[in-house]
């Protein structure tokens, strides 16, 4: 199965969304500290409603923690920056979505390291900067999950 990883995220409601999607789909979440939040926090909880417990979540401290978890499965970085977009990639059953921080997004250091062959983004009009964390990794994943596993959800 695919799962989620979000690298330092800062907003409670939106990695309580992403939990609830990851609880209702069987992809499982990684959270790369540092958090901008504690778990227990109560926007955290209003948001991914009674899935925290339904949602396989995986804490790491740091990005190595998290590579070294999920190797050797490909790692793809979802960032603006990236030339191919989410409708032209291949994806593989177990790959590892790693979406970035909502006011920064992905650092280059980190982008650089996964190699810009796995850089993907989201398309959208040109004007525009990003979507929403939440919405990216819904849109995402059921991408994702419609290539590799489409009668998984029926």
């Amino acid at each position: 199965m695919i799962d989620i990883a979000l690298y330092q995220p800062e907003i409670p409601p939106n990695t309580g969304n992403i939990m609830r999607l990851c609880a209702n789909t069987g992809a499982r979440l990684h959270l790369v500290k540092p958090l901008g939040f504690d778990l227990s926090e109560k926007k955290l909880r209003r948001a991914g409603l009674d899935y925290r417990d339904l949602a396989s979540v995986t804490v790491h401290d740091s990005i190595e923690a998290l590579i070294t978890s999920v190797s050797p499965r490909r790692i793809i970085a979802m960032t603006t920056r990236a030339s191919h977009s989410l409708f032209d990639a291949r994806f593989r059953a177990d790959d590892v979505l790693l979406f970035g921080p909502e006011t920064r997004g992905l650092p280059m250091t980190l982008l650089d390291q996964i190699g810009e062959q796995n850089w993907l983004r989201i398309p959208m009009k040109p004007d525009s900067r990003s979507l929403n964390l939440s919405n990216s990794a819904a849109v995402c994943l059921y991408e994702a999950i419609r290539q590799t596993a489409p009668d998984s959800l029926r």
